[in-house]
């Protein structure tokens, strides 16, 4: 549960197992997110639908639904970054879309871009961004052990 209570047009970000799942806050206890078509609220199966399909359905479903039993949080970390769109316009485009079938990508289109589209006018995931840049690390540390192992073994090859 969130120790601080959404108000509409908060970003609600869902801990599920391995990433996070992103929603936005419309009042009444219900949120706008998107959901694997024919699917329950959440959960690893309909994050496999959307991976497999590349098509998301924007759903409008009760917040204690979509998180079941994971951890959430209102969570506007973008805010002092970007001025957010007053609530009123963010909840309308939010509902405007509920029921449309939207193009999923992890990496492009995914419920944290489309969130913080909604919020902010711009469509961004730091999930996708922190993976990025964890992998540029991990590659370039796995090359610069690479680049030690062939100069000590040349090194080596050297002295014999």
């Amino acid at each position: 549960m969130a120790s601080v209570k959404p108000r509409p047009g908060d970003l609600i970000e869902i801990f599920r197992l391995g990433y996070e799942h992103w929603a936005i806050y419309v009042g009444n206890g219900y949120v706008v997110h998107l959901g694997a078509q024919g699917s329950n609220s959440g959960g690893s199966a309909a994050s496999v639908t959307l991976l497999l399909t590349e098509k998301a359905i924007v759903k409008k479903e009760l917040l204690c639904d979509v998180a079941g039993k994971n951890e959430y949080r209102v969570n506007n970390k973008h805010d002092d970054e970007y001025q957010p769109l007053p609530p009123r316009k963010i909840i309308q485009r939010a509902e405007e879309l509920v029921g449309q079938e939207m193009p999923y990508k992890l990496t492009s289109k995914n419920c944290e871009h489309f969130v913080n589209d909604l919020r902010y006018g711009v469509p961004r995931s730091d999930q996708v961004s922190d993976a990025v840049m964890a992998a540029g690390i991990a590659g370039v540390g796995l090359a610069a052990i690479g680049l030690i192992g062939v100069m000590l073994s040349r090194n080596k090859r050297q002295k014999q």
